[in-house]
C-alpha cells in the first residue's frame, strides 16, 4: 500500500513539473505537455486521475492568480478563485472519462482532448498539448494536427513507449532545424511598454503619440503596421476623424485594438484605418472569462462585460490581404485558431495587452502557443504587444 500511494504521490508530483516546463513560454518545451496523457492513464484511481489532471493544469497556469490580482489592484484571493475554478472543466473531464480499461481508453482520452478543444470546455481549454503539433510537425498542417492526434492516443495505450520514442525523434529533428515563423513583407509589429495606462488613457494627446510612434516605426517598405490590443482604446468618431487625417497623403495603414461601447457592454475589436478611411473588421471570438467575457450579466438583468462572437470572423479580407486576428486569450485557445486556419489565411495577427501579466510567464505562453500554431500551417505571423 505504501508503494501505491508513493507511486500516486510520484505521478502527481511528476504532473505539476510537466506542467510547469511544458508551459513556460519557451516554444520548444512545448512538447513537454505531451507526458500529461501518460500520466493520466498510469494514475491507479479516478481520484489520483483528478489531482494529475488538477496538477497539471494548475501548474501550467500558474501567473493566473498573480496577473489578476495585478489586473484588479487586488490580494491574491481573487485571482485564486479563478484560477481554481477555470480548473474544474479540465479536471472534470480528465476525471469522469478516466478508466481502467485499456481496450477503451484511447477513445476516452480522444473525448477528452476533442471536449477541451470546443466550447463550452474549451472555453477555459488552456495548456492543450496538441498545441505542441507545430514544434513536432511544422509544416505538416491538417496532416500534422492528424498525426499529433494519432500520437496522443497512442501515448495512453500499452504501446506509450514506442510511441513517445517516435515523437521525441520528430521533437529532435524539429529542434534541429527550427525557424521561427516569417514575417509578411510589408507588415510590422510595434510593442508598446505603456503599462495600465493604455486603453485607459483616452486624450487626443495619446492618440497624437500613438500617431507619432506609427509614423517613426514605418521603414524598409513597411505599410501595414499593427498596434496592441486595446491600443485605441474606446473608439469613438473623433478618434477616427483623428487619425485618417494623421494618414492622409501617406500609403500606411493601421490595425490596431479599440473597444467599441453601447449601452449593453462592448466589443473587444480590431480597427484598420489608412488615410482612406477606418473599417472595424474584427470582433473578439473569446474575451478573457470573468474579468472580461461575463454571462451571467444578463440574467441578473445587468449590463456590462465583453460581448463573445463564439464562431463570428474567422478571418477578414482587407485590401488584398486575408487576416487571421487573434486577441490575447484567443491565443491560449484552440477552437479560434483552427476555425481561422481553415480558411487558409494569409497571414496570422496577434495582438495582446498584457501588461497585468508582469512576473508571470502568460505572455511568453502566448506569443509559443501562436508561433507553434503559425509553424504548423507555415503561416507568416505578426505580433504586437503593450507590457
Amino acid at each position: 500500500m505504501r508503494l501505491e500511494h508513493l507511486q500516486s504521490a510520484l505521478s502527481i508530483a511528476a504532473s505539476i513539473i510537466v506542467g510547469m516546463v511544458g508551459w513556460s513560454g519557451h516554444v520548444l518545451l512545448l512538447p513537454v505537455a505531451l507526458a500529461f496523457p501518460i500520466l493520466w492513464m498510469l494514475a491507479r484511481t479516478r481520484l489520483i486521475a483528478a489531482f494529475v489532471a488538477a496538477g497539471y493544469f494548475l501548474a501550467a497556469s500558474w501567473g493566473l492568480p498573480q496577473g489578476v490580482a495585478t489586473f484588479y489592484f487586488s490580494d491574491l484571493w481573487p485571482g485564486l478563485l479563478l484560477w481554481l475554478c477555470a480548473s474544474l472543466s479540465f479536471v472534470g473531464v480528465h476525471t469522469i472519462l478516466w478508466t481502467r480499461r485499456s481496450c477503451t481508453r484511447p477513445f476516452r482520452y480522444l473525448a477528452a482532448a476533442v471536449l477541451m478543444t470546443i466550447p463550452p470546455f474549451g472555453i477555459t481549454g488552456w495548456a492543450h498539448p496538441i498545441t505542441a503539433t507545430g514544434v513536432l510537425f511544422p509544416g505538416w498542417g491538417w496532416w500534422g494536427l492528424v498525426a499529433a492526434t494519432a500520437g496522443l492516443t497512442g501515448l495512453v495505450t500499452p504501446a506509450w513507449p514506442a510511441v513517445i520514442i517516435a515523437l521525441a525523434g520528430f521533437w529532435l529533428w524539429s529542434a534541429a532545424i527550427w525557424t521561427k515563423p516569417t514575417l509578411p513583407e510589408a507588415w510590422q509589429g510595434v510593442d508598446l511598454e505603456l503599462g495600465a495606462s493604455l486603453g485607459r488613457d483616452v486624450s487626443l494627446q495619446r492618440h497624437r503619440d500613438l500617431i507619432a510612434t506609427v509614423k517613426d516605426r514605418v521603414s524598409g517598405g513597411s505599410r501595414w503596421i499593427v498596434l496592441p490590443e486595446s491600443a485605441l482604446g474606446s473608439w469613438t468618431p473623433t478618434a477616427e476623424r483623428l487619425w485618417i487625417n494623421a494618414l492622409q497623403g501617406t500609403d500606411i495603414s493601421v490595425i490596431a485594438g479599440a473597444a467599441v461601447v453601447d449601452s449593453g457592454g462592448y466589443d473587444n475589436v480590431m480597427i484598420a484605418i489608412s488615410g482612406g478611411g477606418a473599417q472595424l473588421f474584427y470582433r473578439e471570438r473569446m474575451p478573457v472569462p470573468g474579468s472580461m467575457w461575463q454571462p451571467w450579466r444578463p440574467m441578473l438583468a445587468q449590463s456590462g462585460g465583453a460581448r463573445a462572437h463564439f464562431f463570428a470572423n474567422p478571418i477578414v479580407t482587407i485590401a488584398d490581404h486575408r487576416v487571421a486576428p487573434l486577441i490575447c486569450y484567443e491565443q491560449l485557445i484552440i477552437w479560434p485558431v483552427l476555425q481561422s486556419m481553415l480558411y487558409d489565411p494569409d497571414v496570422i495577427v496577434a495582438a495582446g495587452n498584457g501588461w497585468w501579466t508582469k512576473g508571470t510567464p502568460i505572455v511568453p505562453i502566448q506569443r509559443a502557443s501562436t508561433e507553434a500554431w503559425a509553424r504548423l500551417f507555415d503561416k507568416p505571423l505578426v505580433f504586437s504587444f503593450n507590457t
